[in-house]
């Protein structure tokens, strides 16, 4: 797998079609020539950009998990959407974090309802919408300039979307799974790693093996999110604190802990944990 590109475009028009690059990506050559940069899509998260940092203090550009990111894409609930004069500013939340979305007008079709960028459905206060663009920042304060703001018509893309952010972090936090297996084979769970391999168990659930190196704690909790009946959402901190008569900050930490390890993800929001089946 190669992330450096985007592979899917969730119907972007220019998007991951051109090979990931998204429009207004060219740059101008000094001969005059248009030509591609070193632009390219990266699905994320609102966490990750609001963490995002500069590389060094002239840098224009972002970086997460130590890699340029240029162009970039996620999924939100519109939360409240402002019209200017000059454009229109949309609040996005992912229950990750909130960030605010800038969609330019452009003064000579704005108003004109022949124009066909007016003919498309355009996001409402309270519904999903998927975002392609640019991160940038203005007065210490950070948002999205958008080439691209879309509702969303098939929910399973939030978590499709989720899912892509997810194996997109690990590659580069992580490397390449072929690196990860072939290290896994090696070393095995002596060093703090954990087997790959399924291993079944006692309540007919399916996934990786339980680390050496968890806590009881982060244990106790994994075990709660198996054993007790629920929907795709996973369970609440606060529900499995009472299951389990565990500190909140106790859950906290082995929610943390539990993530690290790759056992479960986040839904809902930051509290809010599944079991990550591989």
């Amino acid at each position: 797998m190669d992330y450096g590109y985007s592979t899917t475009s969730y119907g972007a028009q220019g998007g991951a079609g051109g090979g990931g690059f998204m429009p207004g990506s060219q740059t101008e050559s000094p001969g005059g020539k248009k030509g591609y940069g070193k632009d390219s899509l990266r699905h994320v998260t609102i966490k990750q950009l609001v963490e995002a940092h500069h590389p060094n203090p002239d840098a224009e550009h972002f970086m997460i998990d130590n890699a340029e990111a240029t162009q970039v894409t996620f999924v939100g609930q519109v939360r409240n959407i402002s019209t200017q004069t000059t454009n229109v500013t949309y609040k996005l939340d992912d229950g990750t974090g909130i960030i605010e979305v800038k969609q330019w007008i452009d003064a000579e079709t704005f108003g004109d309802e022949n124009d066909p960028s007016n003919q498309k459905p355009k996001p409402t206060e309270q519904s999903y919408a998927r975002v392609w663009g640019r991160l940038k920042a203005f007065n210490n304060k950070r948002h999205v300039g958008a080439q691209i703001i879309r509702p969303i018509q098939d929910f399973n893309e939030i978590q499709y979307h989720l899912l892509e952010a997810t194996a997109v972090h690990l590659f580069f936090s992580r490397g390449p799974p072929e690196s990860l297996q072939a290290k896994g084979g090696a070393n095995g769970a002596t060093n703090g790693g954990y087997q790959q391999r399924q291993q079944p168990q006692q309540n007919g659930y399916t996934g990786p093996s339980i680390p050496a190196g968890l806590s009881q704690a982060a244990r106790r909790v994994l075990n709660c999110i198996k054993d007790t009946p629920q929907t795709n959402e996973g369970l609440h901190f606060q529900d499995i604190a009472t299951r389990t008569g565990q500190e909140v900050n106790e859950i906290l930490k082995a929610g943390d802990e539990l993530q690290g390890h790759g056992l479960v993800y986040t839904t809902v929001d930051d509290h809010t944990w599944a079991l990550l089946d591989v």
